[in-house]
């Protein structure tokens, strides 16, 4: 039986260009944000809206597609893992913590020309590769949640 699910979906728009760098063993990632919009009606019967900021890591190839294709406010339906990581704030001794979405899938969503795009009319969807699609390998770093084969056969699906 499958020990769990974590997989987030979101349709929003760019908050900011991509930063792309490249880890020392030559892995490719890409940071950036993406605003959610909800509308919901207050206690006094106004219509009230929240945005809600997400961050965004994808790796290897799909990181260069989208270092190269998003662009700041250009729609995107982005869909992939939940990820906490934690750290050391050196200036005042803190442990700080982020919750990141690591990305699998991505779709540009709308017209490029009218979101900040370079003019592409159609909406490609692009995917994470993984070492059983084809040649390429997926590096992120696993954090345990993957299934062994036996587990998959398990499956009710």
């Amino acid at each position: 039986m499958a020990r769990g699910l974590n997989k987030a979906m979101l349709i929003g728009h760019l908050g900011n260009d991509p930063e792309m760098r490249v880890t020392a063993s030559g892995q490719s990632v890409v940071n950036f944000t993406v605003a959610t919009n909800e509308s919901f009606r207050d206690n006094n019967g106004n219509m009230q809206e929240r945005t809600e900021w997400h961050r965004i890591v994808a790796w290897g190839k799909l990181a260069e597609i989208c270092n190269q294709y998003l662009k700041k406010g250009r729609q995107v339906y982005v869909e992939g893992r939940l990820q906490t990581r934690s750290w050391d704030d050196n200036k005042t001794g803190e442990k700080k913590y982020t919750t990141e979405i690591i990305c699998s899938d991505m779709q540009m969503l709308g017209s490029g020309r009218d979101q900040g795009g370079q003019g592409y009319d159609s909406n490609p969807s692009f995917q994470q590769p993984t070492a059983q699609k084809n040649s390429f390998r997926d590096d992120t770093p696993d954090q345990g949640g993957g299934l062994s084969e036996t587990e998959k056969d398990d499956l009710p699906f």
